[in-house]
């Protein structure tokens, strides 16, 4: 078992930027269309964690991480996760991390370049186990703690996340993983108590 972290992009952050709608951290985890690299790398019993993009001052954190269950196509999600498939919020941001439509089609809402749908469709990951920062005091708890507990426990100095994690993100140990998920649990347990 191991794990992987990475940034996701500038700009979004569940708080104070743009809506995050992948990776998802609710009751069905997944990633499903951003990052086919870290999605083609990761295996049944891996874990994934994601940092909030960069905002100008703000300090970015570790939204939460999950547990790989499977790799499925995005046709089969679709089947899956209605909940899931991209429609536009009330607020007019994009939300959904399932990029077709129900004949298998890149979906009219993907913004990607044609040529590179195929590329995106598979390896849909399904999630459990989901660990995720999403009340205020939570968050406010994770972007005062984030820096130090990833130079801690990957063991590398940085002013930022992008210094520590880098732009195509890390890969964790199963005892970072162990240690990323213990620190996410204790967070929600300190947030609860205050």
């Amino acid at each position: 078992m191991i794990g992987k972290i990475f940034i996701t992009s500038s700009g979004y952050d569940p708080q104070l930027g743009k809506h995050v709608k992948d990776p998802y951290l609710g009751p069905n985890a997944s990633l499903g269309a951003c990052r086919p690299d870290i999605r083609r790398q990761i295996k049944e019993g891996d874990h994934i964690f994601v940092i909030s993009g960069k905002l100008p001052n703000v300090r970015q954190f570790v939204m939460g991480g999950f547990e790989v269950v499977k790799k499925i196509d995005a046709q089969q999600a679709y089947q899956m996760f209605p909940d899931q498939r991209l429609h536009l919020r009330d607020d007019g941001q994009l939300t959904g991390n399932i990029i077709v439509d129900a004949n298998g089609a890149q979906h009219q809402l993907d913004g990607h370049n044609p040529p590179t749908f195929a590329k995106r469709v598979s390896n849909y990951i399904v999630g459990t186990n989901s660990i995720a920062l999403v009340k205020p005091n939570e968050i406010a708890l994770g972007r005062e703690q984030t820096l130090d507990v990833l130079r801690e426990i990957l063991k590398k100095n940085g002013g930022s996340p992008w210094e520590i994690v880098g732009h195509y993100g890390s890969q964790l140990t199963e005892e970072q993983v162990h240690q990323l998920r213990a620190w996410l649990l204790s967070l929600r347990k300190a947030a609860k108590a205050a």
